[in-house]
């Protein structure tokens, strides 16, 4: 799940990183265009290429049986590229693209009951931000995986922008060592 702030760029991370849109992605809504906010829930994917390491538990959960494991596990040793054993060469990757504003927090929270993973965007220029942190309160209480983008990069003068960006790096670890996350932050 893509969650953040309002305005952290969230729908334009999901937008840069999809390759498959649903009929309900990217602010699609009248509403959403109308108020320049995301008011629902949007689903898009991505896909890439199945990384050979995923192979033996594709098959195991394919087969349920330890036999399979290892049998998975040699095949994908002994091949250095993504194997269409299992009738896969791609993995996807849903995206549900969750509203910022502090009003629509449920909607949030029911978009967080089919989450396994949360992307935090926080905006790079302002750092965690009231519903930033409400996001955080609920990737602690639903999920054990957080990724972190720092978002807006680009509007910090280039002159700038390594040490703005290290120092917020160092604001947001500091943030995430007080969470169950800790320093498994990626």
């Amino acid at each position: 799940g893509v969650l953040g702030h309002v305005d952290s760029g969230k729908t334009s991370l999901a937008r840069a990183l999809s390759t498959l849109v649903s009929t309900a992605a990217l602010d699609k809504n009248p509403q959403s265009r109308a108020r320049g906010i995301t008011l629902d829930l949007g689903f898009s994917a991505m896909v890439v290429p199945m990384p050979p390491r995923l192979l033996p538990a594709l098959e195991a959960q394919v087969n349920g049986s330890a036999t399979a494991v290892a049998n998975a596990a040699a095949a994908a040793s002994s091949s250095s590229s993504s194997s269409s054993l299992y009738g896969t060469e791609q993995l996807q990757f849903t995206l549900v693209d969750c509203p910022g504003h502090a009003s629509l927090i449920r909607t949030v929270i029911g978009g967080a009951q089919i989450i396994d993973t949360i992307v935090l965007v926080v905006d790079v220029t302002k750092g965690i931000q009231t519903q930033t942190a409400e996001c955080l309160v609920i990737a602690e209480i639903l999920t054990s995986q957080l990724i972190v983008v720092l978002n807006k990069i680009d509007l910090i003068p280039e002159a700038q922008r390594q040490a703005k960006v290290a120092k917020m790096e160092k604001r947001l670890r500091k943030t995430f060592e007080q969470t169950k996350f800790g320093h498994d932050v990626v």
